[in-house]
C-alpha cells in the first residue's frame, strides 16, 4: 500500500505503482508515472510526461521534468524517463528532451545524483553512475556506464563521456572523454586512466592492455585517430575495441596534449 500524504497535490491522470511514498508538499502532474518502491521527500515536484521506475530514493526540492531551459522550445510533447534504483538528492534539476534532440532525456538505473546536480535537455545517463554535488551538464550530452563527475564541474553541450571514465571535481569539460579515462582541469584534458574506479570492476590483465594502449594512442606523438584504427585491427580485447571506436567516432575530440616526437 502506497503512503501519500495528505498534503501532497497530484493531478488526475498521474500513475502510482505499489507501495510509493509521496510526502508534504509534492507536486506529481497529471502526465506522470511513479514506479513501484519509489519515494518521493518533501517539497519535490514532478512535471510533465516523466516517468520514474522502481525503488526511486527522490529527496526533498527536487524538480523533475520542468520545461527544459532551450529558448527555442515551444511547448512540444517531450518527456524525461528515469529508470530504477537511482538516488536523486536534494535540489537536483532534472529536464525533459526538446524537440531537436530526440524529445526525450533518458536516465539509467543504480545512479547517483547529489545534491544541486543539473540534468539538461536530451541528456542520456547509463547506469551505476555518480555525478557529484553541483555536477552540471548541459544538453545533449551523454554518458556511459559506471561514469563518475566530481563535483562543482560543468560538461559542455553534445559532450560524451565513455564507460568508466572519470571528470574530476571542479573541472570543465568540452570535449569528449573516452572510456576507461581520467579528465582534470579548466579546460580538463586526459591526465590518464581511471585506475581506481578500473581496479574496482576489471582484471589485473584487462587494465595492463588498456595501460599499454593507452600509451600507443595518447603518448606516441602519432596521429590518434591513425593509432586507434591499427589497433582495431590488431587486438582482439573488447576494452581496447571500446576505447579505440570511441575516439574514431568522436565529434568534439579528445582533449590531450600532444606530443611533438
Amino acid at each position: 500500500m502506497s503512503k501519500i500524504s495528505p498534503l501532497a497535490i497530484i493531478e488526475d491522470g498521474a500513475v502510482i505503482g505499489d507501495n510509493v511514498e509521496i510526502g508534504p508538499y509534492c507536486f506529481i502532474s497529471s502526465g506522470a508515472t511513479i514506479g513501484d518502491g519509489t519515494k518521493i521527500a518533501q517539497s519535490s515536484c514532478i512535471y510533465g510526461k516523466t516517468t520514474i521506475g522502481k525503488n526511486n530514493e527522490i529527496f526533498s526540492h527536487a524538480v523533475l521534468g520542468s520545461v527544459p531551459q532551450d529558448l527555442k522550445f515551444a511547448g512540444e510533447d517531450v518527456e524525461l524517463i528515469i529508470g530504477d534504483n537511482n538516488k536523486i538528492r536534494e535540489f537536483t534539476l532534472f529536464n525533459p528532451g526538446t524537440k531537436g534532440g530526440g524529445a526525450k532525456t533518458i536516465i539509467g538505473s543504480h545512479n547517483l545524483f547529489m545534491g544541486y546536480v543539473h540534468i539538461g535537455h536530451d541528456v542520456i545517463i547509463g547506469n551505476h553512475c555518480i555525478l557529484a554535488n553541483a555536477a552540471t551538464l548541459a544538453g545533449h550530452v551523454e554518458m556511459g556506464d559506471f561514469a563518475v563527475i566530481g563535483g562543482m564541474t560543468p560538461i559542455h553541450q553534445f559532450v560524451h563521456i565513455g564507460d568508466y571514465a572519470m571528470v574530476a571535481g571542479a573541472s570543465a569539460l568540452a570535449q569528449d572523454v573516452p572510456p576507461f579515462c581520467m579528465a582534470e582541469g579548466n579546460r580538463a584534458y586526459l591526465r590518464g586512466l581511471n585506475l581506481t574506479g578500473l581496479r574496482r570492476h576489471l582484471e589485473r590483465d584487462e587494465i595492463d592492455e588498456l595501460k599499454i594502449a593507452y600509451k600507443e594512442l595518447f603518448e606516441s606523438g602519432q596521429p590518434l585517430k591513425d593509432v586507434a584504427s591499427e589497433l582495431v585491427e590488431n587486438t582482439s580485447n573488447h576494452h581496447v575495441h571500446n576505447l579505440c571506436n570511441f575516439i574514431l567516432k568522436t565529434k568534439r575530440g579528445i582533449p590531450f596534449e600532444r606530443k611533438n616526437i
